[in-house]
């Protein structure tokens, strides 16, 4: 009988607040890389999800992922819908926990609220807001809980064998192939790529940059469920690979353009952190270095496929996210080790384990991939035929701030007027 440990409680009541915080972050992160009159469409994108997702979470999206947990399929059940049976005891014997029931829940609704808000710097300056609130509505139950329950809700890919510790595949290359899908049915900015739309507050980004390195160790570490040595080695895996990642990204700026920036320092953190996510819990030693450094290498190289085949990621969520999130899920294949984590049974290709956990990260990686941008895709398809997904011309010239809020994030003059920039 699994019984509630006070100690993992306390741990996973911080880790629950830790991930929450990375969503303000992330706004942060992305709302300094926009221009100045399109901040606040950002923060408010990214603060609304922190509203909208977890009415839905409670709703029925925990219920999809986690009901009849281990079952092997491909959808969860409605044992969960509407906080039933969701208690502050342990919950169902299958779960194995060692925390409040209803702590669960919470936590795994702090990923499903940054998961959509992700998607968020793909169609910077140029999605309708009421658009974006049907998107994610909508997307949290046809996507992201299906995925949530093929991987975390032990359905048919976690049956299968693939490994994600805290969201490589159900997060990142979700949120990555989706972002794809939505752009391509958006369409461009205005003027771009030939006119220059340059971050208009680098020092909000270093800020949201701290906040989401912050939060990460409740979202890596805290997927341990448990204060205990998996928790440790993850919060470690999680600041190695952050630092080796903004390192691998600094070198390739240095070497390519001559000197390392804020924006790249910034963007390769992040590159590490997303792709040591499905690693955290499982590898050791100098993997994480080695996952974090090749990730911020090969993602500032991926964000320059969007000038090459001309789609629109404004804050390059597919070449960080989607591409190190599937950097991240593949390295395990050749890095995971089962004196780690009893929950390894195939080692890592470097462990003498084969290449058994190499194909079923690959099958995952692509199943996922292909389901959320496929889905994303019509479900973007349907938004813009009935309501529209854009802003008008003129909308967007004017700004997303004054255009979909009647609001402006700076105001100059002794008058209080509402000046509106560019």
């Amino acid at each position: 009988m699994n019984e509630i440990n006070g100690g993992d409680t306390a741990w996973m009541l911080i880790a629950t607040g830790l991930v929450l915080f990375m969503t303000p972050g992330l706004a942060f992160f992305y709302g300094g890389m926009v221009r100045a009159k399109n901040v606040l469409g950002m923060l408010m994108q990214n603060f609304f999800a922190m509203g909208l997702m977890a009415i839905i979470w409670v709703a029925i999206a925990f219920s999809l992922a986690f009901g009849n947990f281990g079952d092997g399929g491909f959808l969860g059940n409605l044992d969960f819908a509407w906080m039933r049976n969701i208690g502050a005891g342990v919950g169902p014997e299958a779960f194995a926990l060692s925390i409040p029931f209803v702590l669960f829940c919470a936590y795994q609704m702090t990923f499903a609220v940054i998961t959509p808000a992700l998607i968020t710097g793909a169609t910077a300056d140029r999605l309708k807001f009421s658009a974006y609130a049907v998107f994610i509505a909508v997307w949290l139950v046809v996507v992201y809980a299906p995925v949530a329950h093929w991987v975390f809700g032990g359905g048919w890919l976690a049956k299968l064998g693939a490994l994600d510790f805290a969201g490589g595949a159900v997060v990142h290359i979700n949120a990555g192939a989706a972002a794809l899908a939505l752009v391509l049915v958006l369409g461009k900015r205005r003027g771009w790529p030939r006119e220059g739309m340059h971050p208009h507050n680098l020092p909000f980004t270093l800020l949201g940059t701290g906040i989401l390195w912050f939060g990460w160790f409740g979202f890596n570490a805290g997927s341990a469920l448990a204060a205990n040595g998996v928790a440790a080695q993850a919060l470690m895996n999680t600041f190695l690979a952050a630092s080796a990642g903004m390192l691998g990204w600094l070198v390739f700026e240095k070497v390519k353009d001559g000197k390392p920036t804020t924006l790249g320092a910034a963007s390769g953190a992040v590159a590490g952190l997303v792709a040591i996510t499905p690693c955290a819990g499982f590898v050791a030693g100098m993997a994480p270095i080695v996952i974090g450094f090749l990730a911020g290498f090969i993602c500032v190289l991926a964000i320059r496929l969007k000038f090459r085949f001309g789609y629109d990621d404004s804050l390059d969520v597919v070449g960080v996210h989607l591409v190190g999130g599937l950097i991240g899920a593949l390295l395990l294949g050749f890095f995971a080790d089962a004196s780690v984590n009893p929950l390894v049974e195939h080692e890592g290709v470097f462990l003498g384990g084969g290449f058994s956990l190499l194909w079923f990260q690959f099958v995952a990686s692509v199943v996922t991939l292909v389901f959320s941008f496929v889905v994303s895709f019509i479900l973007a398809k349907v938004i813009d035929r009935v309501m529209g997904l854009r802003v008008s011309e003129e909308d967007e010239a004017e700004g997303l701030d004054f255009s979909q809020h009647a609001e402006t994030a700076y105001s100059y003059g002794s008058t209080g007027s509402m000046d509106r920039l560019d």
